[in-house]
């Protein structure tokens, strides 16, 4: 198949996205929001069709799934990014030099901003109300997992841009075969940057494989440090939600570090968890402090390769730690650089550790499951950058922004 013409109609779509109104892109989200919870049965079918396909057990599963309360919520982000302001046109710098130049730092479009996911079909969405919103063209390319809902939901969106009278290669779904990749990788000229959402399988293949400037939105390998002044029913709730909210998300809970002179607390904090069904790998010294508090069916002795696991299920690592040193050691060697936390009162503690770990997202007595664009005030997220340049954590409007300098002058030249 010849992938060049979806990247060529991509490519001029450009244009038509400059020459639109911020009112006209609002208004055009507005009625998507619309039109998705009135599509939510037809939505509802397709999705079934991916269901269908795979395994109840799968750790994707989740991910996979859409419901009427899901639906729901992401047409209510599609909203709230209606409402939030434009960065576009925006001025970061401004400034009249000597010589009468004046010289502006002005926010623009990225330009064709293309996605690689797995089997999430709320990206489709996401992605697409943010790169709408500030004049970026979106390119995208999912799984096969989710190919009936992907396919469903641009047809959507589609329909509502021909309404308003917009191209629909404005958004453009790839085919969602492997060789569709490959293609997408070698873009160069059409796709000003590629951001791989999904296991960190496909985010080093992208990383190793593709000539396009890549933003890493990394997997979370998540760890939360319960420390010698930490408070046990503050613990034991942040704990439980942080695990268990949602485990195929990239902000649950992985490894669970717990200092010496709490080992005590460990029965308590860990209690809820057993509730739902949660393994527990732990070290040798929680292993015996849990061995006749926690179900034995769920317990396990931990292995060196269950620190620094994405479990992405009810799976948890535990280990003991000496102090706060060991601690952060721990989470350097084995962090993801995605999100990480801390339970203790002592204000040093806690201002150690936040900076001092090397993370997009860094928590004192908080969830790590708030690590999520709109839960920041982004409306939604095109992702959760793990890397440090152009973008850091979750990826709102500002973050699908570059920007150029305007220089305003009367005539003059340079010796």
């Amino acid at each position: 198949m010849n992938y060049l013409q979806y990247f060529q109609h991509a490519k001029n779509a450009q244009q038509e996205m400059l020459r639109l109104s911020n009112e006209t892109i609002d208004l055009i989200l507005t009625d998507l929001a619309n039109e998705i919870r009135n599509k939510t049965s037809f939505l509802l079918e397709e999705n079934q069709k991916d269901l269908n396909r795979m395994p109840t057990d799968d750790p994707k599963y989740d991910r996979l799934l859409l419901s009427e309360h899901r639906i729901s919520a992401i047409a209510s982000d599609i909203e709230h990014v209606a409402h939030l302001k434009n960065p576009i046109g925006g001025i970061l710098e401004s400034r009249t030099l000597p010589n009468k130049l004046h010289i502006e730092k002005v926010r623009v479009p990225l330009g064709v901003i293309s996605v690689i996911y797995e089997a999430r079909p709320n990206v489709t969405l996401d992605v697409f109300a943010l790169c709408f919103k500030t004049g970026n063209v979106t390119l995208l390319k999912g799984g096969s997992d989710a190919a009936f809902s992907n396919t469903a939901i641009v047809k959507i969106i589609q329909t509502v841009l021909e309404r308003h009278n917009v191209s629909p290669k404005v958004v453009t779904l790839l085919p969602a075969e492997r060789e569709a990749t490959e293609a997408l990788l070698q873009a160069v000229g059409y796709v000003d940057v590629l951001i791989p959402r999904g296991s960190q399988q496909l985010i080093n293949y992208v990383r190793t494989a593709s000539k396009i400037p890549v933003i890493e939105t990394g997997a979370g390998i998540v760890h939360t440090y319960f420390d010698v002044s930490a408070d046990v029913e503050k613990g034991k709730a942040i704990i439980h939600n942080a695990k268990t909210r949602r485990v195929s998300v990239c902000n649950s809970l992985d490894c669970l570090l717990v200092h010496k002179e709490r080992l005590a607390d460990l029965a308590l904090l860990t209690e809820p968890l057993s509730h739902k069904e949660v393994e527990l790998f732990a070290d040798e010294e929680s292993y015996r402090q849990l061995e006749s508090h926690y179900p034995q069916h769920l317990l396990r002795q931990a292995e060196e390769s269950h620190f620094g696991t994405e479990f992405l299920s009810l799976k948890l690592a535990i280990k003991v730690v000496k102090d706060i040193d060991d601690a952060l050691t721990h989470i350097a060697q084995y962090s993801s650089k995605h999100s990480e936390a801390i339970i203790a009162e002592n204000p040093e503690t806690i201002a150690r550790f936040l900076h001092t770990v090397d993370a997009a997202a860094v928590y004192a007595n908080v969830s790590t499951a708030f690590t999520d664009g709109a839960q920041f005030g982004l409306g939604a997220e095109i992702g959760i950058s793990t890397q440090k340049l152009h973008a850091r954590g979750p990826m709102g409007l500002e973050e699908l922004t570059s920007y150029k300098w305007i220089v305003r002058g009367d005539g003059q030249i340079r010796e």
